[in-house]
Formats: structure tokens, sequence, C-alpha cells
């Protein structure tokens, strides 16, 4: 049964950076797509960035293009987030999501395995 564990999460000061990361467990990684969606206090779950299984790149969402970078650690069966240039809009719990053999959309409803996300606060 697949597993995500998201960790990384905290407190940081505008202009600032933070990793979160999630980790993999119960299926073969390399066959699934892995996707970051994150949740702002009463705001809808929005899409932030993603990767297909076979997809030689991420997609981002335009709102963190260029601050942003998403990667996968095939050795250690993690999806990182790095998150540059952080502002307080970025502040939301963030969630890992992961789909077998998926492309990496941006859909929420793609995805079928789920972690319980980190919380990331940005202050100014």
């Amino acid at each position: 049964q697949v597993q995500l564990v998201e960790s990384g999460g905290g407190l940081v000061q505008a202009g600032g950076s933070l990793t979160v990361s999630c980790r993999f467990s119960g299926g073969a990684f390399k066959t699934y797509a892995m996707g970051w969606f994150r949740q702002g206090q009463g705001k809808e779950r929005e899409f932030v960035a993603a990767i297909g299984w076979t997809a030689p790149r991420p997609l981002y969402a335009d709102s963190v293009k260029g601050r942003f970078t998403f990667s996968r650690d095939f050795a250690k069966d993690m999806a990182n987030l790095q998150m540059n240039s952080l502002a307080p809009e970025d502040t939301a719990v963030y969630y890992c999501a992961a789909e077998e053999l998926g492309s990496g959309s941006g859909r929420s409803n793609d995805y079928n395995h789920w972690g319980q996300g980190t919380r990331v606060t940005v202050y100014s």
C-alpha cells in the first residue's frame, strides 16, 4: 500500500528558502507520477508542481515558476520541493500526491494517494 509522508515544513521569513520532502513507500516509485499541491487557510487546494512517471521535466504552476524546483531522488524514493524567494502568499499546508503511471497533471482528482501534509508559514 502506497504511503506518502511529507516533512520539512516550518516557519520562514519572506524572501527565504525552504525544502519540503515527500517519502514514498509501498510501491515502485519510478512508476508513479508525483505532485505537490497546497491549501491555504480558507482556500481551495491548488496545484504547485508535478512530474509524470516518464516526463523529462516538471510542470509548475505559474505562481511558483522560477522560484520552486521539484526533483525526485530515485535512490531514496523521495520527491523534494525546493522553495526560494518565499512570500506570505505561499503560506499553506503542502501535500504530496502520487498516481501510478500518471502523466503528472495539475488536477488533484488525478491522484489517488496523498500524504498528510506539512505546514509552511511565511512571515513578512
